[in-house]
């Protein structure tokens, strides 16, 4: 499964910059986000039908 993460503005809460993870990096990101105290949103990413 692959996650969206949104990296969000500290002032505001509106979206800064996101990628695209797999599962397995999403605690790496999060560990490291909270470490420097830095807002995340995180959301399933959209699958493309093929």
């Amino acid at each position: 499964m692959r996650f969206e993460i949104m990296r969000l503005d500290d002032v505001d809460g509106t979206p800064v910059d996101s990628t695209v993870v797999d599962a397995a990096s999403v605690n790496r990101i999060v560990q490291q986000a909270a470490a420097i105290g830095q807002r995340l949103w995180i959301r399933p990413a959209e699958t493309t039908a093929s």
